[in-house]
């Protein structure tokens, strides 16, 4: 068995004297594990850190043994990370969302997605806005993606404000306003009425808190798992600046 793919590094864990067990998120391959022979080796180490890109070439007799790693390397992003807590916290935060998926399954949609925000994470102009879109496709891709098109209750497309916790749906500011107090609020950056380059950080806020509470509700909470607490840094730094 033998493939050749595009990869975001998500991590690494040690194996025997020299070598480490490779996490990438690939295009076409999801996320995969791979043996890296020499991965501790100084050569390799700046290669094998999280968010850089890499073109990998994995080996296995069968399909279901881990497998072996050849590794190049394409985008060098770790080093413009070091000094950056946000771009260091939205790397682990990442990481941790990424496991939810089964391992080897095929998200290339995902994959670009994630791509983008990688490219732009120590961007505190664009990771922010960015990272709530990842999180929204995340959802998605584990087949709980949410409805933004259309009001739930009026089939309406105009004025939406609001998201339904029970359905997911969105709801019109006309709909919604009697039963304000139960609904998420929907950022217009969402739904394309946020003119400026950058959302307020009010909208990312609410962003943030509206995949909170679909990420709690059908992921974390159903395993018993708390969510990770580099998310929580990550949404602090993020919405920090004042409008």
């Amino acid at each position: 068995m033998q493939w050749t793919d595009q990869g975001i590094v998500l991590g690494v864990r040690k194996h025997g004297e020299s070598s480490v067990i490779l996490e990438l998120m690939t295009h076409e391959h999801g996320r995969h594990l791979g043996l890296v022979h020499g991965g501790r080796s100084r050569s390799m180490q700046p290669v094998l850190q999280p968010g850089n890109g890499v073109q990998a070439t994995w080996r296995a007799r069968l399909d279901e043994h881990l497998g072996i790693y050849h590794v190049e390397a394409l985008e060098m992003r770790a080093a413009h990370f070091i000094g950056s807590p946000l771009a260091l916290y939205g790397l682990a935060t990442l990481a941790n969302l990424l496991r939810y998926l089964p391992e080897r399954d095929p998200h290339p949609a995902l994959y670009e997605t994630l791509t983008v925000l990688v490219d732009h994470l120590d961007d505190p102009d664009l990771a922010p806005a960015l990272f709530v879109r990842f999180e929204l496709a995340m959802l998605a891709e584990l087949g709980f993606g949410l409805d933004l098109g259309s009001c739930a209750a009026t089939g309406t497309r105009e004025n939406l404000a609001f998201v339904s916790p029970k359905s997911g749906r969105a709801v019109s500011a006309a709909a919604g306003e009697a039963y304000k107090n139960r609904l998420l609020k929907l950022p217009g950056f969402l739904i394309g009425q946020t003119r400026a380059n950058r959302p307020r950080s009010a909208e990312v806020r609410e962003g943030f808190a509206l995949t909170d509470f679909f990420l709690h509700q059908n992921v974390f909470d159903p395993r018993g798992q708390a969510a990770p607490e580099e998310r929580a840094r990550f949404v602090a730094l993020a919405t920090a600046e004042e409008d």
